[in-house]
């Protein structure tokens, strides 16, 4: 299947992009913004496209802070395969940061762990979820003026 192939953007349409997006927020290897680039290929308005994969990934991210709000420090550390201390670390800093520090859950690799960390550390969840928004919003805004 070519990622830039109009077939498989027609049979998944939006709901396609959207579980893209989601899944790219957790702790999966996933790169969303190749198919968000190849979606500007298709017929989709731009805005349409923006607010899908915004809000899949902003799920996708909440999702994750709520793994850490739920968790247990020591249990997620195993499960995540990382040294509780290295854990704690993650957790200071959130807790040093508050919700600012959910601007920064859209970068690759270290934005899930901070969102778990997040929640570990019992961020204020409408401030959290409002910078996780914007900080994903305006990482797909940048992908998708690159690619208009």
């Amino acid at each position: 299947m070519e990622l830039a192939s109009a077939a498989w953007q027609t049979d998944l349409g939006l709901w396609g992009l959207f579980l893209a997006s989601f899944l790219a927020a957790t702790i999966l290897p996933f790169s969303s913004e190749a198919v968000l680039a190849a979606f500007t290929m298709g017929s989709w308005p731009l805005g349409t496209l923006w607010l899908v994969a915004s809000l899949g990934n902003w799920l996708g991210g909440m999702s994750s802070y709520g793994v850490g709000r739920l968790g247990n420090l020591e249990r997620i550390a195993k499960w995540l395969r990382t040294d509780p201390t290295r854990a704690l670390k993650w957790q200071a800093r959130t807790e040093r940061y508050g919700a600012w520090a959910a601007l920064l859950c859209w970068l690759p690799v270290i934005g899930d762990p901070i969102a778990i960390a997040m929640g570990l550390g019992r961020t204020r969840l409408i401030p959290t979820a409002l910078l996780m928004f914007i900080g994903k919003a305006a990482r797909y805004g940048g992908v998708l003026w690159f690619f208009r």
